[in-house]
Order: structure tokens, then C-alpha cells, then sequence
């Protein structure tokens, strides 16, 4: 009999069952991914990932497969570019998904969960008994194809902004706007790289470009236009060719692994659970990656549900409630200040006016690219 079964083997998902396993937890961890396995993303942490990490005992792990990321060069519509460093000895670090998700997984197994890949959970296993439903385990498809049935008196929901978990008891949605959909690839041989991460705000899009151990950049355009997704190649082209930072310095590139398209990106949460369940990580909500803090707010995520049970301070019913709170305090302030940049980049007219704000008060952006990175968390920590 486990005490907690964790669904999905992501950063929020394996980082809950460290903690819980730590914590003298019985932990089943699943996924359906066999590890270490390739996933679309940004492939960087900030600051405030990385500190946590290392709160956590991964980060040194994690020196092996990682570049050190020393700030964010952010550019505009007008020919605005600004350079804003983290400072003060604070880095991020650019890391393959593929070895991130590694390590965590593994430092889970070593820390005493039990690990189980290549399994798919199909839904809640739900007691309709009581007043209310209460989940009390999972239904993984058995090896035949059949339903097996999992009994625990709890579950994380870390299987993604798919969440078969979330979205069997309608928590999951995707808000009408702005909805936007991801194309990223792999280039070789990008000029004018150094170790900062940059973002590339345009009418219609952003663009994000990274450089990741190996010598490669990783590349992620995200847009509105879903019309452009039907070739995804020819919009990374399109896009790359007619940019006026981009396009000289990708001359000599070239993409060398398909390009990869998600969406719609952004998902709202009503609530991180149910009676019995917890959610955590892009199960919990997802707000579109222009800041990079994604995997921070997974990683912290994770750790959040897991401290939940830890805690013991409420009856198991009542946990989502307590996560609830707890993940108000921790992120409350970066919801905002993310879905206010995310409303800012769908009108063209207020990118126009941020460029030429940045050009006469390049403070103003340093001060937003610190905040976007977590630097005064990871300061702090």
C-alpha cells in the first residue's frame, strides 16, 4: 500500500515525490515516458529554479549537462535591445529537458520512491460512497489493455496541461485569449551567442533563443497565428529571415532536428484539486513561457503538494484547500505580472509603445527581467 501516487515524472511530479520520499512517505511515481526522454521546452532554468534546485540537493547534480545563463537580452519592434544581467553572482542555467528530468527522477528513486515508467494512468480511481467524491487512487492500463486498478489515499496530478486527473473533474481549461500556439527546433552554428538567454518580442509573436550544452541553440517562436502552424519549418524560416536581429546572424545555421509544435499553450486551473488529489505543475495551470519561469513554477509547485502532506496540519479531504493557499502566497504576485505580459504582446500598439518606454528607460526592462527570473527569490534563498 503506498501513501501518496504520483502521476506524471516531470520536474512538479518527480520534485513531489523527492519531497515526500524524504519526508517518510510511501511514493509510487509514474509515468508513461520511459527516461531519460526528449520534451518540448525552452530548456532554461532561471534563478529561482535554480535555487531551489540547490535547496533541494539537484542543482549539483545538474553541472554535468548545464550551460550558466548570466541574464536575459530582451529586444523590441524599433531596434530597442536591452542587455539585463541577473547580477551578483546569480545565474540561471540553460539544461536539456532530457537531463533535468533525469536527475530529478533518479535523486527520487535514490531518496526511496518507487519508480514506475511506461505506464499509462488512464483516470481517477473516484468513491462515489460519500457526500462528495473523493479520489482514492489511480486506473493505469494494465499490460493486457485492461484497467488496473492502484488504491492510495492520495494523488499528485503532475501528468500536464493535459491532465487526465485535472480534466476528469473539469479543473482544466483553456482560456479563449490570447491563445497561442509553440514551434521550436534545434539550430547549429548561431552567431552571437554568449551566456545569456534572449527573448524577441514582435508583432504577432515572440521569439525565444537559447543556447543548451552541445553546441546547439534552442529555438521556440510562439504565436497567434494557428494558420502558420501548418508548416511549422517554413514559419521558423519565415520568421528568422525577415528579422532584423535574427536573420544575419542565423545565416550560417542551420536547424538540425524537426521542429515541434504545442498548444494552445496557456490552460487555467479552477482549483489544484479535489478531495484526495492534488495537483501540481502544468496540471495546475500554465501560463505561456515568455518569462522563462515555467519549470520554477513546476519545481516549486511540486514541492508545494508535497509539503501539503507532509504538513498533516488538515484532514486529507481539506489538502487541496491548504495547497490552494499555500500556492496563492508563493506565485500570487508572478500570475500577475505574467498574465499582464501576456496580455501586453497580444497589442501590437502596446509592444510599440514598451519598445520605445525601453528605449528612453532601459531601467525599467533590467528591473522586469530580474522580477521575470525570480532574482530576488533566489537571492533570498
Amino acid at each position: 500500500m503506498f501513501d501518496v501516487i504520483v502521476s506524471g515524472a516531470g520536474p512538479a511530479g518527480a520534485t513531489a515525490a523527492l519531497v515526500l520520499a524524504r519526508g517518510g512517505a510511501r511514493v509510487l511515481l509514474l509515468d508513461r515516458a520511459t527516461f531519460p526522454r526528449d520534451t518540448f521546452c525552452g530548456d532554461t532554468l532561471n534563478p529561482g529554479a535554480v535555487a531551489t534546485l540547490t535547496r533541494l540537493g539537484i542543482e549539483e547534480r545538474l553541472e554535468p549537462y548545464a550551460l550558466p545563463i548570466d541574464g536575459m537580452i530582451v529586444s523590441g519592434e524599433r531596434g530597442v535591445s536591452v542587455r539585463g544581467e541577473y547580477g551578483r553572482g546569480v545565474t540561471g542555467r540553460a539544461i536539456l529537458r532530457r537531463d533535468l528530468d533525469m536527475a530529478i527522477v533518479t535523486a527520487a528513486g535514490e531518496a526511496g520512491a518507487r519508480v514506475e515508467q511506461g505506464v499509462l494512468v488512464r483516470a481517477p480511481l473516484v468513491d462515489t460512497s460519500g457526500s462528495s467524491p473523493r479520489v482514492r487512487g489511480v486506473v493505469i492500463q494494465g499490460r493486457d489493455g485492461g484497467d488496473v486498478r492502484i488504491p492510495a489515499p492520495l494523488v499528485i496530478g503532475a501528468d500536464g496541461r493535459r491532465s487526465r486527473l485535472a480534466h476528469a473533474f473539469g479543473l482544466l481549461r483553456h482560456p479563449k485569449r490570447p491563445r497561442r500556439w509553440a514551434v521550436g527546433a534545434y539550430f547549429e552554428d548561431v552567431a552571437g551567442l554568449s551566456r545569456m538567454g534572449e527573448m524577441h518580442v514582435r508583432r504577432g509573436c515572440y521569439i525565444g533563443v537559447a543556447p543548451v550544452p552541445s553546441g546547439l541553440t534552442n529555438v521556440c517562436i510562439v504565436t497567434d497565428d494557428r494558420r502558420r502552424l501548418r508548416d511549422p519549418q517554413r514559419l521558423l524560416e519565415d520568421v528568422i529571415r525577415g528579422d532584423w536581429l535574427l536573420a544575419g546572424r542565423f545565416r550560417g545555421a542551420s536547424m538540425v532536428t524537426p521542429p515541434v509544435s504545442t498548444g494552445p499553450l496557456a490552460a487555467d486551473c479552477a482549483r489544484p484539486g479535489v478531495r484526495g488529489l492534488l495537483l501540481a505543475g502544468d496540471a495546475a495551470g500554465f501560463i505561456d513561457p515568455m518569462t522563462g519561469d515555467g519549470i520554477h513554477f513546476a519545481i516549486r509547485g511540486g514541492e508545494l503538494a508535497a509539503r501539503a502532506i507532509l504538513s498533516g496540519a488538515t484532514g486529507a479531504a481539506d489538502l487541496y484547500e491548504q495547497l490552494d493557499r499555500m500556492r496563492r502566497r508563493a506565485f500570487r504576485a508572478k500570475w500577475r505580472f505574467n498574465r499582464t505580459l501576456r496580455r501586453l504582446v497580444a497589442v501590437p500598439s502596446a509592444v510599440e509603445a514598451a519598445s520605445i518606454a525601453a528605449s528612453f528607460a532601459p531601467g525599467l526592462l533590467h528591473r522586469a527581467i530580474a522580477y521575470a527570473g525570480d532574482v530576488p527569490a533566489a537571492r533570498a534563498s
